[in-house]
């Protein structure tokens, strides 16, 4: 809002003795930008505090009164993941030989396939899913394997360190292409 101020002399007078008119100034009212700034503040605040956090889902296990009942699962119904790095996943079944035989290789293509499998020849309460990332791996391989995990609703999975001699393993196959001494896939 501009204001124009118009008080002054009246007629167009020239000649000696006729004193000279103001200068008009113009003068703005803020008053009005001040009650928009606080609606644009008062919008803004609402409609952050109204969205929802994105989040995945995740169902936590019920706390053990013993530290030897909290992680029993049958060697059959596990199986392991490793991320490994250019979107390579290794896995195997239940423990990791020592000579690796049953330590295989896949990519993130094949990988639902192998839970589907895996899902459907274990029974529900057996199967768990351990997912161990390696140095190399990037955080969007993580994301995917978690996404395969609530698309194929496996329900018991855990997220893990991995070991040194696994890494090894991971770090050898990721150089060669191959699933180092084990089958491929």
């Amino acid at each position: 809002m501009a204001e124009m101020d118009t008080s002054g002399g009246g007629g167009h007078k020239k000649g000696p003795g006729v004193k000279k008119g103001k200068k008009l100034s113009t003068r703005v009212d803020l008053t009005p930008m001040v009650d928009l700034g606080f609606l644009l503040i008062t919008f803004f605040i609402f409609t952050t505090t109204m969205s929802q956090p994105t989040a995945m889902r995740l169902f936590l296990p019920k706390d053990a009164d013993k530290p030897e009942d909290q992680n029993k699962a049958k060697e059959s119904g596990v199986i392991t993941l490793l991320l490994g790095k250019d979107n390579n996943v290794f896995y195997y079944e239940g423990q990791l030989e020592v000579n690796g035989s049953n330590f295989k290789s896949s990519n993130f293509k094949e990988i639902r396939s192998i839970l589907i499998d895996k899902k459907r020849n274990t029974p529900e309460k057996d199967l768990v899913v351990i997912i161990k990332p390696s140095a190399e791996c990037t955080y969007k391989n993580v994301v995917d394997v978690l996404d395969e995990m609530a698309i194929n609703v496996l329900k018991k999975y855990a997220l893990v360190d991995i070991s040194e001699g696994e890494a090894a393993l991971v770090k050898i196959s990721d150089a060669s292409g191959s699933a180092g001494a084990g089958a491929s896939n």
